[in-house]
């Protein structure tokens, strides 16, 4: 698939009313292509930005690919999108348009990966190390298309350099087994090739940790416990991965240049508007009030635990929103369950003009994940207690008062899990894999009925094994290939 670019230059933007019949004044300059955009240096990293500019698309990372944590027993859908209200019940089918949406913009981002590992190593006019590291990043960005591929619908299709060459892009899906096979090996290369860290103006690329860190993952999804401990504990022993100094470091407009950030969506104010944070923000406070946290949730923090306050917002608690008239109080008509996610209610100060922030980076991947993913390797590997230091420091991190763990096992690191990383992606997932190993029983957990009070508006989820473990490919990608891809089964 050929790479078109198109350069203009004397762009005017004209602001008018409805007599106005032309907004742009555009002349275009050329027409590239992958086969004569790859010039220099300055086209491989313009090319690979381009990779990350998906991050923020809306109908994938920026907010459609978080639909897919809505069944738990974490938040509620909340929001005006009728497609989600079936994910959440697991009552979809191959068309629902929640399934849909990001799709085409996992293989998007595959596509433009694979063009510049094509293309990059073509180029002669670049040095070793932005070569080297244009390279990494593609391998990772690739893989994590892969692995949201996998992670959501289990087999997929994987399109190779040579089906490239060839422009053969309708293939059939390739087993779940070869998929993680494809990402490992995309991860182990960007592992070798990306820098540790980065000068502080390129701050948001990816970096080896965010490789060792997402291949430390795939290990215990694909159940190589001694695998994500030894990958993990290289993330781990490295200081330039170091957590933050405290919790809340995490969701500021600071966290930025945190060691604790392993991969984020990073925006600009008035330039990209960071549709991850405004999801989750109360409408009248400038957002769309989706996913909205349970009590149940809410209940699973300790008496003494402040990542409760970092993380939830509660009726009567006081927040600035930069608008010049003081401290505003969350009320329960802002939601309805009483809460919201104040780890993503982040805001410019009154100076700065208040509403959203939209440079605040959404943390995708942060170390502390890591901790409590090798943690867990140890204790399934090792026995209760194996993983008690690691789940001591984030428990530390997040206050001294917390009474450590000792003899920890998996109960109690169920338990980290849930607390730490709220909202974050992973209480589904982490759900659904520990009930394919029988440590948890999923469908007992979403039987579990839930009121979201003050609203009476009960949730309760029936899982079906193994059909709710991944969800159908698109009908509509189906059609198009013809018979070539066939629909998971039970669906």
């Amino acid at each position: 698939m050929k790479l078109k670019i198109s350069l203009y230059i004397g762009l005017g933007v004209v602001l008018c009313g409805s007599a106005c019949k032309k907004a742009l004044d555009l002349k275009q300059q050329g027409i590239y292509t992958s086969d004569n955009y790859f010039r220099n240096e300055t086209d491989a990293v313009t090319a690979v930005n381009g990779i990350y500019s998906l991050l923020e698309e809306e109908d994938y990372i920026g907010h459609a690919e978080a639909t897919f944590d809505t069944p738990s027993d974490d938040y509620w859908r909340s929001g005006d999108h009728g497609e989600d209200e079936a994910i959440e019940n697991l009552t979809y089918d191959a068309s629902n348009a929640a399934i849909r949406y990001p799709y085409k913009w996992r293989y998007e981002e595959i596509n433009r990966s694979t063009n510049c590992i094509i293309n990059i190593p073509k180029i002669t006019a670049i040095s070793a190390d932005i070569k080297n590291r244009s390279m990494g990043e593609a391998y990772f960005l690739r893989a994590f298309g892969y692995w949201r591929m996998m992670l959501i619908h289990g087999d997929c299709p994987i399109i190779t350099e040579d089906d490239y060459s060839k422009q053969l892009f309708n293939v059939p899906k390739s087993p779940i087994e070869e998929v993680r096979k494809q990402i490992e090996s995309d991860l182990l290369k960007a592992v070798d090739l990306l820098p540790e860290t980065y000068a502080a103006t390129e701050h948001g690329r990816v970096s080896k940790g965010t490789a060792l860190g997402l291949l430390t993952k795939l290990y215990m999804y694909w159940e190589k416990l001694p695998e994500a401990i030894a990958t993990g504990q290289k993330l781990i022993a490295n200081p330039a991965y170091a957590l933050a100094p405290n919790y809340t470091d995490n969701f500021t407009r600071a966290n930025e240049t945190s060691t604790e950030l392993l991969f984020s969506i990073q925006a600009v104010q008035n330039v990209v508007q960071n549709d991850f944070t405004v999801y989750y923000i109360p409408r009248p406070w400038g957002g769309y009030g989706f996913s909205q946290p349970l009590q149940g949730l809410a209940n699973e923090f300790e008496a003494n635990d402040p990542r409760k306050a970092a993380t939830l917002l509660s009726v009567g608690d006081k927040v600035d929103l930069g608008d010049g008239n003081g401290l505003t109080t969350f009320t329960a008509d802002l939601s309805a369950t009483g809460f919201a996610f104040k780890k993503y209610a982040v805001f410019n100060t009154a100076a700065a003009g208040g509403g959203v922030d939209h440079s605040f980076a959404v943390p995708l991947m942060r170390s502390a994940d890591i901790y409590l993913l090798v943690a867990e390797a140890l204790i399934r590997t090792q026995g209760a207690g194996a993983g008690d230091a690691l789940i001591n420091q984030i428990r530390h991190r997040a206050s001294p008062l917390l009474k450590p763990v000792v003899g920890a096992g998996m109960k109690e690191l169920i338990h980290e899990r849930r607390v730490e990383l709220a909202g974050e992606g992973e209480r589904h997932q982490d759900l659904m894999r520990w009930d394919k190993v029988k440590i948890v029983d999923i469908a007992a957990i979403y039987a579990l009925p839930v009121s979201k009070a003050p609203i009476d508006q009960s949730k309760t989820v029936t899982f079906q094994r193994p059909k709710n473990y991944y969800f159908p490919l698109p009908q509509v990608e189906i059609d198009k290939s013809k018979g070539v891809l066939v629909q998971n089964p039970n669906f």
